[in-house]
């Protein structure tokens, strides 16, 4: 038997959480843990109540808005703000926990984990958006690529 390692355990749960996204150009999952547990999970995608991208359009495609540019320009919440909304709305404190993201965190996402506690931040893809890089770099936040 191959038992998955913990982080091939999370991060295949974020792969499998972005699939109910419901964003047109990329679909994101992201899962909060603490103590090998599962807290939070979220996606991206429009406002509970809101009718998805998927049947509107998306406004940054119309717009032409380039990748980890002009975040605001979106109807969509992003998954690892998703996540820290499910638990803060269900009374989970996520303080010094780990994220699990299938992208890395854009700086609107990054200031968020910071002031939300996050410990680590385990993404499997990049993201162009060198604030949050930036941002991310001057806290104690571990932050690594998923399998390296």
């Amino acid at each position: 038997m191959n038992r998955p390692s913990i982080d091939e355990y999370f991060m295949e749960m974020a792969k499998l959480v972005s699939t109910r996204s419901t964003c047109i150009r990329r679909h994101v999952g992201a899962v909060i843990v603490k103590d090998k547990r599962v807290l939070s999970t979220g996606y991206n995608g429009a406002p509970k109540g809101s009718k998805h991208c998927e049947e509107l359009g998306c406004i940054r495609v119309e717009l032409n808005v380039p990748s980890g540019t002009r975040h605001e320009l979106c109807r969509g919440v992003h998954a690892e703000q998703n996540a820290v909304i499910q638990a803060a709305y269900f009374g989970v404190s996520v303080k010094d926990s780990t994220i699990y993201t299938t992208t890395f965190p854009c700086s609107m996402c990054a200031k968020l984990l910071i002031n939300a506690g996050i410990k680590e931040i385990v993404y499997y893809d990049g993201y162009p958006d060198d604030l949050s890089k930036e941002l991310l770099a001057e806290t104690e936040i571990i932050v690594r690529k998923y399998g390296e």
